[in-house]
């Protein structure tokens, strides 16, 4: 990874929004977010994803109108940063001020 304290900060931000409970975690429960009434700000998928989940998200994102980032975080990284032991293939922020947050560290690669 190039942009290495920038993906720190990005993790740190994504770990802020997991201790705050702003954060949803997985790709079926991003879908089932996406489908009702309180949607996320912003859905962040791993680099390391399969092209079905991919275009999974893609597609869902698209349709409801939701902003789809894909990082140069593997899965794994991603796990960690938001307290989980497995493989993490997307996160989605549901708070406007820490999508603001997480969209600056992004913004900064």
């Amino acid at each position: 990874m190039t942009n290495e304290p920038n993906n720190e900060k990005l993790l740190r931000a994504l770990g802020l929004c997991a201790k705050a409970r702003k954060l949803i975690i997985g790709t079926p429960m991003i879908c089932e977010a996406l489908r009702g009434k309180q949607k996320p700000f912003l859905v962040i998928t791993a680099a390391d994803n399969a092209a079905n989940t991919k275009k999974r998200l893609s597609d869902k994102c698209t349709f409801y109108g939701v902003r789809l980032t894909e990082t140069a975080i593997d899965g794994e990284t991603l796990a960690a940063a938001v307290g989980k032991h497995a493989k993490v293939a997307a996160v989605a922020v549901t708070d406007e001020n820490l999508c603001r947050l997480v969209e600056s560290t992004m913004n900064n690669n």
